[in-house]
Parts: structure tokens; C-alpha cells; sequence
């Protein structure tokens, strides 16, 4: 008697959950948003802290990638299983599970005692967040009355997006000031918070577990193609991308895993994955437009602090300050966007936002070794705008006319596809950034012979300054290398320029959506 009773209280309680009110809303609206925060702070925080970490384990530099690389793969791996795991276990429940593991995982990363300790510990804690960043989004549209669902996703996008913003900044100045260890254990107070708030509050919440069966083809199919992906894409580089027989391996494995995982999902009753929500125009493009406007977004991101410190002489820190009015800006806006969304047409604000990251793009292709940090500023800040309204349009405008029992499916799939655009767009960027050097270094040395009265004048002026004929050549060749990156990354510029205007016509092709109506999304 006791168990059906608990099985209907259980199914009646999530359908018709009561929104939160008043400073219940607003201490579990911080906590599901510092459960996002947490996640995407650490895909980036530890980037900068590469050599601190390697040189303090007694590690090569090169070696520790995989800092990086298996949190990457772990984390591309279980981002799309997100839909199944809330189906079978309920929203909050995995949810929950997922912050308070990738808490213990963070603890563990904070005192690992090696480099192959880290990795594994590295690997872990991207294994257990690939729920965090579609379940904070879904709770926080689920807690939200429908009428506010836009205040909901303009709380999720600020958190996205300043992660990316802050991680270079505080891993840098963790990594100069404190010990790198640091890094991960600041996840640990924040992990507790978080867990605490929904333990208390967001239980109303749950969606009731269903048995579903594992689709352990498709899983092990994912694994297989998700894993060799991200290898690909991470150690690429350094391995002369398709040069290499293992690159090459590992490519034609992603490959055609790929399309025998594509076919065994679209044909398996249960899929791990549900890729029939691409029957829905607006998903479809809205995701796509949205993976590669974040892939754009991301390639400038990576650029401009690498950029900065290795031509222009700019430290961790302050190459991250750069950085930082853009995620300020769009913190300042996501209030005002979100009151915005509910009257005007989203493909207008998206328009507006690829409008504004255009600009952005375009506004550095006009600087110069001489460029100053305020005009380093400028474009962050018309950038910041875009951030601050693109993330939140093109996922209302994805998720529009969705059945809102898909919302957890659609958000790990929808973030697979934005993890995914951000690192092709980092191996692109890297290698295009370096090729294109090379290209105008050899150009521009053609000119640096003694035939070119250009260059003899600049040798002599050098010698007259008191620099002998060595060290005046020496000068020249530093200063063509500059220029040389310089004009690799306005080549890069230029190319995100016109790739953000050529997405607004993928904008254009979705259908106008629907205003907020209907019940929570992750209460049915």
C-alpha cells in the first residue's frame, strides 16, 4: 500500500510545483547560478597555470596538458548523457549528485601529489559536471515563474559566460600569488553552498525517475567517438595535426564511430541521445548558429590574452583585466535583456547581438604594436554587450516549441554542441594564428636585405642609437615577428568579423518563437 502511495506523491509533486518567491527565489537563483559558475570556471582557470603546475610536480610543461585535455574529453563525454540521467533519476537528484561529486573531485584535484594523481583526478571531476550546466539551466526556468522564464536564462547566461572571463584572471593570480592548489579548492566552499540550497529547497522539484534501459551501444559508441574527438582537437597541434599517424588514427576513429553511433541512435528505441529533437527547425539552427557563434566568441577570447602575453608583454593578470569589462558588461545588461525578450522578436536581440560581436571583431583588426590598454577596452566592452544577450536569445529561441519534458535532453545536447564549437575553435585558432605568422614573417624578411635602402636606413639608425650590427638585426627580427602575429590575429579578426554577420542569416531562417507560457519546464 505504502509504495504506490509514495510512487503518486511522487509523480503529483513535480507537476505542479509552486515557484519560488521573495529571498527563497533569490538564495536558490545563486546557488543553481554558482553551480554553472563553478563548472565553467574550471574548463578555463587551470589554462593559465599550465607551467606553475608542471614546474611544481617536476613535470615538462607539455605533459601537463592533460590537465586540461582529460577534463575536456570526460566532460565532452557526459554533457550529452544529461537527458538520459534526469530521466532515470530525476532532475534535482542528478543535479545534486553532480555538484556535490564535482566538489569532492575539485578537493581531490587541490592536493593532488602529482601529475598522473591530477590527471586522474582531472578526469573525474569533468566526468561527474556534465550534468551541472543543463541541470542549473533547467532548475532555474523550473523555479522561475513562466512569465519570468527570461530572467531565469538571463541568470544562467551570466554565469556562462563570466566564467570564461574570470578563470584566466584567477588562475593567473592564484598560480603568481598562492599555490596552484588553490585552483580547485575554491570550488569546495561553493560546492557546499550549492549542495545545501538544494537540498533544502529544490527536492519540490524533482522530476519522478523513470526505468528506462541503457542504451550501452550508443554510450560506448559516444565515448569512442567524443573521446578520440577532443584528443584530436586538444594534441593536434603539438602533433602536426594530420602529419601524425596517431592524429590520423585517431581522426578516421572519431569519424566513423561518428556515423555508425549517428544511425545506431536514430534507429535504437531508447537512445542515450535524442537526436529527433533536430526535427525542430528552431533547435536545429538555433543550436548550430549558437556553436558557432560561441566558437567565434571562444577564438577571440583565446587570442587576445595569448596574444597579449607573448607579444606584448603583458602578464597573466593583466592580459585577463583586458578581458574583464566584457563579462562585466554583459552581468550589467542580462537584467534589462531579460525584461527585453518577453516584448521584441528574439531573432531581433540575436541579430543584435551577432551585430555587436562583429563590431567587436572588426574594431581589432584595426590595432598596432603601439595600441594601448584602453583600446584593448573598447571592443571588450561593445563585446560585452553581444555576450550579454546572445547566449540568452539564441537558447530561448532554440528551446522554443519544445515539449518542456525535453528541456534536459535539449539543454545537454544544445551545450554539447557550444563545448564542442569552443574547441574547434581553440585547435583552429591556435594553429591558424601560428601558420599565418609564418606566412607574413617569410614576406616581410624578403624585404630585410641589404637591397632594400628601407632596411640598410633602419640598421643605420639602430647603429647610430649604439647598438651594434648583430643586435640592430637582432631588434629587426623581434620586431617582423611581432608585426608577423600581429597580422596573424587581424586575419582572425576579420574571418570571426564576417562569420558573425553570415549567422545572422541562419537567425532569419528560424521561426519567430513563442512568449513564455506554459508550466515550469522541469515539472513535468
Amino acid at each position: 500500500m505504502s509504495s504506490p502511495s509514495a510512487g503518486a506523491s511522487s509523480s503529483k509533486a513535480p507537476a505542479t510545483p509552486v515557484p519560488l518567491k521573495g529571498a527563497a527565489l533569490i538564495f536558490v537563483a545563486i546557488a543553481l547560478a554558482l553551480g554553472t559558475f563553478m563548472q565553467v570556471l574550471d574548463s578555463t582557470i587551470a589554462n593559465v597555470a599550465l607551467s606553475t603546475i608542471s614546474g611544481n610536480l617536476g613535470e615538462a610543461a607539455g605533459t601537463a596538458t592533460w590537465v586540461i585535455t582529460a577534463f575536456a574529453v570526460a566532460n565532452g563525454v557526459t554533457v550529452p548523457l544529461t537527458g538520459w540521467l534526469m530521466r532515470r533519476y530525476g532532475v534535482v537528484t542528478t543535479f545534486t549528485a553532480s555538484v556535490a561529486l564535482f566538489t569532492v573531485a575539485s578537493f581531490l584535484c587541490g592536493i593532488a601529489w602529482s601529475l598522473p594523481s591530477l590527471i586522474v583526478f582531472r578526469l573525474l571531476q569533468g566526468a561527474v559536471s556534465g550534468p551541472m550546466i543543463p541541470g542549473s539551466q533547467t532548475l532555474l526556468i523550473a523555479i522561475f515563474p513562466p512569465e519570468k522564464r527570461t530572467v531565469a536564462l538571463s541568470i544562467w547566461s551570466m554565469t556562462a559566460l563570466i566564467g570564461p572571463v574570470l578563470g584566466p584572471i584567477m588562475g593567473g593570480y592564484i598560480s603568481d600569488h598562492y599555490h596552484w592548489g588553490w585552483i580547485f579548492l575554491i570550488n569546495v566552499p561553493v560546492g557546499i553552498l550549492t549542495v545545501g540550497a538544494l537540498l533544502m529547497k529544490m527536492r519540490p522539484y524533482n522530476t519522478p525517475p523513470v526505468k528506462i534501459p541503457l542504451d550501452w551501444g550508443g554510450v560506448i559508441m559516444l565515448i569512442v567517438w567524443v573521446g578520440a574527438l577532443q584528443i584530436v582537437l586538444d594534441l593536434g597541434k603539438d602533433a602536426d595535426w594530420f602529419n601524425s599517424t596517431k592524429i590520423c588514427v585517431l581522426a578516421g576513429i572519431s569519424a566513423v564511430t561518428f556515423i555508425a553511433w549517428l544511425i545506431w541512435e536514430l534507429t535504437e528505441e531508447h537512445p542515450v541521445v535524442d537526436l529527433s529533437l533536430f526535427k525542430s527547425r528552431n533547435f536545429a539552427l538555433g543550436t548550430a548558429c549558437f556553436s558557432i557563434g560561441y566558437g567565434l566568441f571562444f577564438a577571440s577570447n583565446l587570442l587576445m590574452p595569448l596574444w597579449l602575453q607573448t607579444q606584448q608583454g603583458y602578464t597573466a593578470t593583466w592580459a585577463g583585466l583586458v578581458s574583464a569589462p566584457a563579462g562585466m558588461m554583459a552581468f550589467i545588461l542580462a537584467p534589462f535583456m531579460a525584461r527585453a525578450m518577453g516584448k521584441v522578436d528574439l531573432r531581433l536581440i540575436a541579430s543584435y547581438a551577432l551585430c555587436a560581436f562583429a563590431a567587436s571583431y572588426m574594431i581589432r583588426t584595426r590595432f598596432a604594436p603601439d595600441t594601448d590598454v584602453w583600446h584593448f577596452i573598447i571592443p571588450s566592452i561593445v563585446q560585452g554587450t553581444a555576450m550579454g544577450t546572445f547566449f540568452m536569445s539564441m537558447t530561448t529561441l532554440s528551446f522554443d516549441r519544445l515539449d518542456p519534458r525535453r528541456t534536459p535532453s535539449a539543454a545537454g545536447i544544445s551545450n554539447f554542441a557550444r563545448i564542442t564549437g569552443g574547441a574547434f575553435a581553440a585547435s583552429i585558432t591556435t594553429t591558424f594564428w601560428d601558420r599565418r605568422e609564418a606566412l607574413h614573417q617569410s614576406r616581410m624578411v624578403e624585404l630585410a636585405t641589404p637591397a632594400n635602402p628601407a632596411y640598410t636606413g633602419v640598421i643605420d639608425h639602430l647603429r647610430g642609437l649604439g647598438l651594434t650590427t648583430q643586435a640592430a638585426n637582432a631588434t629587426i627580427d623581434h620586431t617582423i615577428v611581432n608585426q608577423a602575429y600581429l597580422m596573424s590575429s587581424i586575419d582572425i579578426f576579420w574571418f570571426a568579423g564576417i562569420g558573425s554577420l553570415v549567422m545572422l542569416m541562419v537567425v532569419w531562417m528560424t521561426r519567430k518563437p513563442l512568449l513564455p507560457q506554459g508550466p515550469p519546464v522541469a515539472a513535468d
